[in-house]
């Protein structure tokens, strides 16, 4: 809804929203600013900012994706590895040895180290010497600055399709203060970029549709955008598709010359940075098993994998299979039942050797996360996945994880979505059909996922695979917001929710990369597995 010059409380809503705004984003600068490791060395707060910081550090102070001299570094105090992390894969690199790398996506990381790159010029602070002054410098600029956006956008977006003040004003205490993307702002993580992405794409393409701009350059930012979403979370590649289907529909020829375009440079960037960090086209997580089949021996060398030797039988007839090994060759058991890795450490050569009946297939090597002393071979705890499916979606939207559970104020959501659909394509309609399709395909491939990755993120304050989907979800807020506003007993049930969401986003404040409370509770009732 278009507000006008004549509405009394447009002042004052917008005072509100400053205050919210400021409060919210002075509390994030100033826990950045105290942010510290339970070590006490950095202020890096787990294995998975470690990681993309491994690769801030590598680009600017050795010119390489390489982590392996960063992760090794030690602190001068307490003698640790203050820089080790568990979030990293090994391969060859093009010197043709085995290297660490990240197995993060680089292309943030990418984009990051070209800001560290000018406060190291600027102010000639190396990020391994000087970590605090550094890193939370970069924190406050990037996740601040993002989360600036971010209210300023959802601000716009608030003022324009909410229609009674109660429910502008509720609703714009979720965006400050209500969700974990605030959470998230005290440390390195893709999920506040993808967010900010999304609500880019949102804003552009509502505005778009209202006429509001229509220019080849709005299309253009709103593929940027959309695809930036993607480079940062995968599952957001329905989004894109979904948007681009909005796009078409209002504009082919823009959709075509400027959406498009858009996409196409993200992805470009992704790939080409992926490229550059491990020589393949493939992003990491894609190389979690063996590669193909390189040759086939004979099933008396079965026995040599047994007793862990390499003969000189089965050495000769690696060669005749083009796949010679040294002298310095290992054989060691892996995880799997019939399967064995030779190690030439001469060489850095891997082969997966895998016994199929009566032979045994030669594979190469390509599970870039099983190598010597890799937390992924045996994981611990949350890590280990969850072992029913039906289990982790109830935990994912009601349990200690739960959307619904720890952020009640999502329910509201679900009303504006049905809401939304009952009218007749209002304002938000599309919003609505986006929000309800990309929930329940995001979720469903998440329940889908392997034992290994049905983990709910890890140690992490609350299901953080979603929060991407936050600006969505918030939007959606308006409608049911704005119903229930002249209802006594309705506001008490939403400031009910609100109250507990905060509190949610709050528990986690310090460190984000910890458990939920419900999580820590039910643990301490003995109710989960320690």
């Amino acid at each position: 809804m278009e507000t006008t010059s004549d509405d009394p409380g447009r002042s004052l809503r917008r005072t509100v929203y400053l205050l919210l705004a400021v409060t919210a984003l002075a509390s994030a600068a100033g826990r950045i600013m105290s942010v510290r490791a339970t070590t006490g060395e950095t202020p890096m707060l787990s294995a998975n900012d470690r990681s993309r910081w491994c690769t801030i550090a590598a680009l600017v102070d050795h010119g390489s994706y390489q982590i392996d001299e960063v992760i090794e570094q030690k602190h001068e105090r307490t003698k640790r590895r203050h820089w080790y992390t568990i979030d990293m894969v090994r391969h060859r690199g093009p010197d043709g040895r085995e290297h660490f790398y990240s197995s993060k996506p680089p292309l943030l990381p990418t984009l990051l180290a070209g800001e560290y790159w000018l406060i190291r010029k600027a102010l000639g602070l190396n990020i391994t010497q000087h970590p605090f002054y550094v890193m939370r410098l970069m924190l406050v600029v990037t996740n601040v600055g993002l989360l600036a956006v971010y209210f300023w956008l959802m601000g716009g977006i608030v003022e324009r399709y909410g229609k009674t003040d109660w429910g502008r004003l509720l609703c714009y205490g979720v965006v400050t203060w209500g969700t974990f993307l605030t959470t998230f702002a005290v440390t390195l993580n893709n999920h506040l970029p993808a967010a900010v992405s999304v609500l880019v794409a949102v804003a552009l393409g509502l505005a778009i549709q209202e006429e509001r701009l229509r220019s080849i350059w709005a299309f253009l930012g709103a593929g940027l955008a959309a695809g930036f979403s993607v480079a940062n979370e995968l599952p957001a590649l329905a989004f894109l598709m979904l948007f681009a289907i909005w796009m078409f529909r209002l504009s082919p020829r823009k959709t075509l010359l400027g959406y498009l375009p858009g996409v196409v440079i993200v992805a470009a960037a992704f790939v080409g940075t992926n490229y550059l960090a491990h020589d393949t086209w493939k992003a990491p997580y894609a190389h979690r098993q063996d590669g193909p089949v390189l040759g086939e021996l004979a099933g008396e060398t079965v026995r040599n994998l047994a007793e862990g030797t390499i003969s000189e039988a089965l050495r000769k007839e690696l060669a005749e299979k083009n796949q010679p090994v040294s002298a310095a060759s290992e054989i060691s058991k892996t995880h799997g039942p019939q399967r064995w890795m030779l190690w030439d450490k001469e060489e850095q050569k891997r082969l997966a050797l895998v016994v199929d009946g009566n032979r045994i297939q030669v594979r190469s090597w390509d599970n870039w996360y099983e190598y010597e002393k890799s937390y992924w071979l045996d994981p611990k705890g949350i890590d280990q996945g969850e072992e029913s499916r039906w289990a982790y979606a109830i935990h994912a939207l009601l349990g200690h994880h739960g959307i619904f559970s720890l952020t009640p104020i999502w329910l509201m959501s679900l009303c504006g979505v049905v809401l939304c659909l009952r009218r007749p394509r209002g304002e938000l309609w599309v919003l609505a059909v986006a929000g309800l399709t990309l929930t329940g395909v995001c979720l469903a491939f998440y329940v889908g996922r392997p034992l290994q990755d049905r983990n709910y993120g890890g140690v992490s304050c609350g299901f953080r695979w979603l929060f991407w989907l936050i600006p969505l979800w918030t939007a959606l807020l308006l409608p049911a917001c704005d119903q229930v506003a002249s209802s006594r007993f309705g506001r008490r049930l939403v400031y009910l929710a609100l109250a507990v969401s905060i509190f949610s986003a709050s528990y986690a404040a310090l460190n984000p990369w910890s458990h939920p409370w419900l999580y820590s509770f039910w643990s301490f009732l003995g109710w989960l597995p320690t």
